[in-house]
């Protein structure tokens, strides 16, 4: 005779957490890294809000925010972020936070009608991107949805009209109006939301495709080229330093003789490549984030060497630093634009040192522009980029000198192209150790290469004209206005709460009627 079978557990008890792992795998290929799906990214808010939706607060909430942690610890993984007390802080902060849209929806959008349950979770979502990209010490490093959507070039036009954070907006929509759906099913109230969000959605598209086909940003291109300290330079470099120049950023643990030593023959490498690139026709130089490293008191003789290149060449020449300083901060990241005749038009000062890895002090942030014959240029350097509000700027091409590493590489320069969709200008961003990449103003790549190895001058032909967005003068008007009515709708219903009970949501009738409800 046959055993007797244990006590089978119930399909709808098994239901919601089959949801939880299906949500946490799709989180996990949507954390704006390197192996990111982009259809996970909508897939993940969908599952985990019906996950929880049907399991109890104190349960399912712990639940989602060990979801929201591991994916932001993945993310550090998969980029090989220096683990730092900081970058650990900064880890659990991130996962803190993008589980905050899920305890509004958990807590309070049942305690709203339909409308509640459909608009509360994506303006949380959107609220609590602008808060970390504008307020926070990473910026949109970490989080931004509009990172992890690259491919869909026509839907992030969409950002030249609200900003970056609408991305995450659109995407919270789809996982509350999907959940609508399948708690009432036909009812019209469903299909409308459904049907509402589809013609929408397919307006974003279409309209972005438009924008894509007529954005005027003229005929004329100018050539732009990317220089890298050859791989020969950077083992002369190593040689004298006894370690590789990722190990020699923090220029308090620096030999200053040993700076010295290394410095001139970085430079003759650097000024030797651009002489080829102008020769190949570059009309614009751009070194990456600390190509040559000089001790302060040999800084005046670099300036004069690079304003001579650039007047012997008959280009516009952009060199990047790292200055060791004699005295505390010990170091100076900053960039130097040189015209043709050798004159100096700007120093630029990175304004967003990386939080607990570079110590240098911030920039004063103004962003420095110049009229040329190719267009108004602009410069921010690296992790600049990462801050949506300040790039803002009124030019046609806008240089990014950077410096990663290869994981980091090819998802940071992508990154930092959802800045030419966002604004309207050109972006070139020459990397030290990723891949370089231009965009044009909708975001369209113009060019990109590997610069993690000794691959030689890279070369982009990019549009002297930019095509200004209405996100480029008014900012981050949008994301404001959702923050404050996501917060009055949040403090209108948790104060009305106080004085009623919350009506049970249909799912919650549903599941208890079935004998596995969610409970409170």
């Amino acid at each position: 005779m046959s055993e007797s079978p244990g006590p089978l557990v119930p399909a709808g008890a098994r239901y919601p957490w089959l949801c939880l792992w299906g949500g946490a795998a799709a989180s996990l290929l949507s954390v704006g890294g390197r192996f990111d799906v982009p259809l996970a990214a909508w897939v993940a808010p969908l599952l985990l809000i019906r996950f929880l939706r049907h399991t109890r607060p104190l349960v399912g909430l712990p639940a989602v925010f060990a979801v929201t942690v591991a994916s932001a610890a993945v993310w550090m993984a998969e980029l090989a972020v220096p683990i730092t007390w900081l970058t650990l802080l900064g880890d659990v902060a991130f996962g803190i936070a993008y589980g905050l849209p899920y305890v509004v929806d958990r807590l309070l959008a049942p305690r709203t009608g339909t409308l509640g349950r459909v608009l509360l979770f994506p303006a949380a979502a959107m609220s609590v991107e602008f808060l970390l990209g504008t307020f926070g010490p990473f910026g949109t490093a970490y989080g931004m949805r509009a990172a992890s959507q690259h491919s869909s070039t026509a839907l992030l036009q969409i950002t030249a009209l609200g900003g970056p954070y609408v991305i995450a907006f659109v995407i919270g929509a789809a996982a509350t109006i999907g959940n609508l759906v399948r708690d009432r099913g036909a009812h019209r109230t469903a299909l409308r939301w459904a049907a509402l969000y589809a013609a929408a959605v397919a307006l974003i598209v279409v309209g972005g495709q438009v924008r894509m086909v007529f954005t005027g940003t003229g005929g004329d291109t100018v050539k732009v080229a990317g220089i890298n300290p050859s791989q020969a330079a950077i083992d002369a470099e190593t040689a004298v330093h006894g370690a590789s120049r990722l190990d020699v950023t923090d220029p308090r643990r620096v030999d200053r003789a040993d700076v010295r030593r290394a410095a001139q023959p970085l430079l003759d490498d650097l000024f030797r490549q651009t002489a080829r690139a102008a020769a190949a026709g570059a009309r614009i130089v751009v070194w990456s984030e600390n190509a040559a490293r000089v001790a302060d008191e040999d800084h005046g003789a670099y300036l004069r060497q690079a304003s001579e290149a650039a007047a012997a060449h008959n280009i516009y020449l952009l060199v990047a630093d790292l200055t060791y300083l004699p005295d505390a901060p010990h170091g100076r990241d900053e960039t130097h634009l040189f015209g043709p005749d050798g004159t100096k038009l700007w120093d630029y000062e990175k304004a967003r040192p990386i939080p607990g890895l570079e110590i240098y002090t911030p920039g004063d942030g103004r962003v420095p522009i110049v009229d040329t014959p190719y267009g108004r240029l602009a410069n921010l350097i690296c992790y600049d980029a990462d801050f949506p509000a300040d790039t803002h700027i009124d030019a046609d091409i806008v240089l990014v000198p950077g410096g990663d590493w290869p994981e980091m590489g090819r998802t940071h320069t992508a990154m930092a192209g959802l800045r030419a969709i966002e604004n309207g200008y050109a972006l070139v961003r020459q990397d030290f150790n990723g891949q370089s990449g231009a965009y044009d103003a909708t975001g369209r790549p113009l060019s990109t290469k590997d610069t993690t190895t000794d691959s030689g001058i890279w070369y982009a032909d990019v549009p002297t004209h930019g095509s200004p967005t209405p996100y480029s003068r008014t900012g981050d008007i949008v994301a404001w206005g959702v923050l404050a009515g996501t917060l009055a709708a949040a403090t209108a219903i948790a104060t009305r709460s106080r004085r009623r009970p919350a009506p049970p949501s249909p799912a919650a009738s549903a599941a208890r009627a079935s004998g596995v409800g969610p409970g409170r």
